[in-house]
């Protein structure tokens, strides 16, 4: 056999693989939801199923605690949280959620694990999707200033993020970035094989969420 052809049908077929790999994902529990993120070029489907699946499981890790807890004050309690670095994932993350995560890591351009303020890539296509398309005009030059100056990090995009919690709440760009960077970002290196995946999680109605 042509050694070139033998060499030409590996490769091919090793694409095809990694292909398939990057694309198992199928279990879409969100997908009859209204799409909230749209970028050219991005699995779409699946950064709406990411922010879907962390807004799930955010709301009910506080509503153990207060069953009537809203999206905004679930939104209010774990950016404080986040900024002071005592978020417990390992309490709020679901099963399915997990899967998800295992998915975002496929993402081409999605990480940058070698970045000490970061795991998320600033630099990706999804990043550059929300700096793009944040409604608030104030928050959008912070947040494209602090990434044209290299300087951008949780924490300093993140001051000015929870002054403006109801645009957390409802620009789902910016809830998209607070998922990222906030949530997903650090789920790297924790170990779940001793988490409790399997504890009770109510699917929230986003159709009827109450007002903050």
């Amino acid at each position: 056999m042509n050694p070139k052809i033998t060499l030409t049908a590996f490769l091919l077929a090793l694409i095809l693989f990694s292909c398939k790999n990057k694309n198992s994902f199928t279990d879409y529990k969100y997908a009859v939801q209204p799409t909230l993120i749209n970028c050219d070029g991005l699995n779409s489907k699946l950064y709406n199923e990411a922010l879907y699946s962390f807004e799930n499981d955010m709301i009910n890790y506080y509503r153990r605690a207060r069953p009537n807890t809203t999206l905004f004050q679930a939104y209010s309690q774990y950016l404080r949280s986040a900024l002071y670095s005592t978020v417990k994932y390992e309490d709020i993350i679901s099963k399915h959620t997990l899967d998800v995560f295992e998915a975002l890591k496929n993402e081409t351009d999605l990480w940058n694990t070698n970045n000490p303020k970061s795991n998320l890539n600033y630099n990706s296509s999804a990043v550059s999707c929300i700096s793009k398309n944040i409604q608030d005009e104030a928050l959008k030059t912070t947040f494209n200033a602090l990434l044209t100056t290299n300087s951008m990090a949780p924490k300093l995009f993140g001051a000015p993020l929870s002054s403006k919690l109801r645009d957390a709440q409802n620009d789902k760009y910016l809830a998209l970035y607070t998922a990222l960077d906030l949530f997903y970002a650090n789920l790297f290196g924790i170990d779940f094989s001793m988490v409790d995946l399997n504890k009770p999680i109510q699917n929230v109605d986003f159709n009827n969420l109450p007002k903050p």
